[in-house]
This record gives structure tokens, sequence and C-alpha cells, in this order.
């Protein structure tokens, strides 16, 4: 069944009962279903595009928005309202966007209408009375749903196309794998323009008929509010927002009692806040993994098979290998470039077919460009970016190796590591490191704590202290702005 009738069903089981609380209201099945009646009939009236933007904060509006343009029979791009103007302006353009649904403050937030842009307000609409019912059309597998752009950290942002065959094929791998159901509430903070934000904190509770509580923006202390007042049962954030709550006032195990599933996902979870949030929450935080362009789950590290630093083994019907330098398939335990093939893998990237024909490869596997290895049984370790990969001395060194110990030292709140030329060496670490509050910088002291655990050349040439480490939108640290910072120098 199409993914907007699976969620029209849902919605009409659930009428009269809440499917959604965000920081304003809360959304029946009912109410949710006319206001998309509604933004379906101004997109059809106001918009000739194929292609609709939606500019919305993380909340119960977007959901509406979203199944809106379904049933206009248009392709839903939701907008990273943390990108750069000159980035959101190109995204409009390359989509071809004519007009966007948005409220007012978001438009502030990003400076303004984008010219050019017909905008659907929805802080201004009336959603009054019952507007002509139109189911919409029914998708075919292929049919594009979303444009997702990546957030342009190398170059500009890649519209990444996910048919109604790869969202429902995602929300059902989940579903299967982690047993949801609607006795679950999710707890979500991740924006809705992001592959997680979308597919598992909007699609899935609107398709299994599980609750949803929204909020638009992360605040430890409001988070820990929700959870007490919601009693949710899954929660998925970034490490930052987990070290944030684990540094939160009045924060205590209690809070967060009712949570079964604790994710992780984005880059790595640093040991010492997998350790501290289990300590003082008594909840062991099981990290996941997946891009964009695999809509975006493929591994998933359930609680009872916990193996500190695995993702997991694969979910149902994903494929995955590891494949050396050469393309040769490798085995347990050998390091080499995760590939992975499902029916949640993207069709391909928008306007962009040579790109697209580039990732993957003569079996049809997309390559993610991540490093990692699988155990015997099958769980999946990501070691780290290959591009970020350095070469030292001869030897494969990956950053996340050297910050994982830089991490443990008491005045490092965070830490990353890039190479440098070097002549003799090839390539030397050099650490950027961001200190907790109120305390001194001691070099000494770091380099000798970091000796004590890493052999020679994995010792940073030097250690440069930031006021913080610059991070894109979604949370992790650009290592190629730290790069290019050491280029300009020279």
């Amino acid at each position: 069944m199409p993914l907007l009738r699976q969620i029209q069903w849902s919605l009409a089981r659930r009428a009269f009962k809440p499917v959604a609380v965000d920081d304003f209201r809360t959304w029946t099945g009912a109410t949710m279903t006319v206001a998309a009646w509604h933004l379906a009939r101004e997109i059809r009236t106001r918009s000739k595009a194929q292609n609709v933007g939606i500019l919305l904060p993380t909340s119960g509006m977007f959901p509406p928005a979203l199944l809106a343009a379904w049933m206009a029979g248009r392709t839903a791009v939701p907008l990273n309202y943390l990108l750069s103007r000159s980035d959101l302006e190109f995204i409009a353009k390359d989509a071809g966007l004519d007009a966007v649904i948005a409220v007012g403050p978001m438009l502030d937030v990003i400076g303004g209408p984008i010219p050019g842009l017909e905008v659907i307000r929805l802080d201004e609409m009336r959603f009054t009375g019952v507007p002509p019912v139109s189911f919409g059309p029914s998708a075919a597998p292929d049919d594009t749903l979303v444009i997702l752009y990546t957030s342009g950290t190398s170059g500009r942002p890649k519209g990444v196309m996910l048919s109604d065959r790869n969202l429902s094929a995602n929300v059902e791998q989940v579903v299967d794998w982690a047993q949801f159901d609607h006795r679950d509430t999710m707890l979500g903070v991740l924006p809705q323009f992001h592959s997680f934000g979308l597919t598992v904190m909007t699609l899935l509770p609107l398709v299994v008929g599980c609750g949803a509580v929204y909020t638009a923006r992360f605040i430890p202390g409001k988070l820990l509010e929700l959870a007490r007042k919601h009693r949710p049962t899954v929660f998925v954030a970034i490490p930052s927002m987990y070290n944030a709550l684990l540094h939160a006032k009045k924060a205590d195990a209690e809070a967060l009692e009712s949570l079964r599933y604790v994710v992780s996902g984005g880059e790595p979870l640093p040991d010492k806040v997998a350790s501290g949030f289990m300590e003082r929450f008594g909840k062991r935080i099981n990290e996941g993994y997946g891009l964009t362009e695999t809509s975006p789950c493929t591994n998933w590290c359930l609680p009872e098979e916990f193996r500190p630093h695995s993702v997991g083994r694969a979910l149902p019907r994903v494929e995955e290998r590891i494949v050396g330098p050469d393309g040769q398939l490798l085995g347990p335990n050998q390091d080499g470039e995760v590939r992975i093939k499902g029916p949640n893998v993207m069709k391909g990237y928008y306007n962009l077919p040579e790109l697209t024909a580039s990732v993957f490869d003569e079996h049809g596997f997309f390559r993610t460009g991540d490093m990692g290895r699988r155990d015997d049984d099958g769980h999946l370790f990501i070691t780290g970016r290959i591009k970020e990969m350095l070469i030292i001395s001869g030897e494969n060194v990956f950053p996340r190796e050297i910050e994982e110990v830089v991490n443990h030292h008491p005045f490092v709140k965070d830490s990353a590591v890039v190479g440098l030329q070097d002549p003799s060496r090839g390539e030397v670490p050099i650490c950027f490191v961001e200190l907790k509050d109120d305390v001194a910088w001691d070099e000494q002291d770091v380099r000798a704590f970091v000796r004590e655990k890493l052999p020679p050349y994995k010792v940073p040439r030097e250690f440069r202290v930031l006021e913080m480490l610059p991070r894109n939108p979604t949370g992790k640290i650009m290592r190629r702005a730290l790069s290019e910072r050491i280029k300009a120098e020279g």
C-alpha cells in the first residue's frame, strides 16, 4: 500500500485520539487530516511546480504539510533552515520551487522570504470548515515523495531523491527490527528536514499509530520535563545532545526511566558520554547507522545485543558488504568500505545522473564512503570516513582513534583531528580542542596524558585550542573546515 494511504488509514482510525503533541497544541487524527486537506487545496491553487518546499520547525505542523504535498500530487522538499542563505537560494532554484509552506518565525530565521517563492503561511491560514475532501493520487513505488538536500559540507547541497518504496521500506524495516507498536511514544527533537527526523520520528509514528511528542528546540531542561510528563519509550539524538543532557542541572534517572530505546546517530558516540549517561540515568545508549541516501536506517544496535562502538547488525532486507581498495570482498574483522543494497537505498541525486551512477558499484551496492568492519556475528563497527583517513608513516589512522583518547582528558569538552602534510611522514595529526568551561589550558598535561595511551606516531604534533569547534547544521564536526584552515595558514 502506498505510504500516503497507510498514513491516511492510520489517522482515520485515530480520528478523535491524540496523534502528536508539540510546543503549541495537541493534534488528533482528524485535525491533522483536515489541516492537510486545507493545505492541499492551497498548494493546488498557488503552486504550479512539481516540487514544493516545507520550511517548518520540529512540530505537529510538519506532517499535515507533508501529506498535503502528496495529496496535491507533488514532491516535498523539506528545507534545512540552518543552512546559509545562499545555500537555501541554491536549493530553491535547483529544485525548481515556486512555493514554500512556512510560518513567520521560520522566515525570520532565514532572513525573510526567498525571492520568487510564493509563501503559504500556516500561521495566517484559518482552518475552519471542511474543504473538498481529496485523498490524492496513489503513488507508484518509484515515484519520488521527498527530496532531501544534504547540508553541503563538501560543496553545494545535493538533492537525495527518496521514493515511496524507499520510505515505506525503511519504516517497515525499523518496525520489524525494533518491534514498535501503538503503545510506544516517540520524543522528537531532531529536525524533520533531517532523514532520521523525517522517517523514524515522523513517518513511523504516523504509520504505526504510536504517539509523538515534538519540541522545536533542544533545551535540556525542557526535554527532561517533556519526558517526565509524557513518559516516552523512544528517544533518538546526536552525541552532543546526550552530552548536554548529561550535564543538565536537575537531571535525574527518574526523568528518563520510561525509555526502552535510547539511540545515538549522526556521528560516533564518545566513550565518555556513553559511560557517563549510563552512570547518571541508568540507560545504555545504543548506536545506529545510516545515511540520507539510505532513507536513512541500515543498522541498529538493540539493547540486548549491545557491543561497545557497534552500530548493530543490518536491518531486515538490507544487504551489507565490506570491500577493499581493489573492490575485493573482505571477511570478518577486516577494515574496508561499507557498501549497502536494499529497497531503502535512494533513487539517486536530483539533476545529477553522472554523480548518481558513480556512487553505485557494478553489483548495485551504494558506496557509503565510510570505513568499517563486521565481527563474526555481523555486528558493524564504523571506523571513519575514507576521505578523513590519515596515512602516517605508511600506517592508516582514523581521527576517531586519537579523539577518543583526547576526549577522556578532564579539561577537554570535545576534539577534532585532521592531517597536515609532512615531507618525511606523509601526514601528521593536528588536534583542535574545545575546552570545558572555567579550565585553564595545559598542553604539557594533555600531551603527557595522550602519550600514555597512544603509540608515538599517533600523538598529535600540535594541539590548538578553539572556543568552539565548527559543526554543520546537524551537529557533526566539520573536519574539512579545519583542514582548510590549516591550508590557509600555509
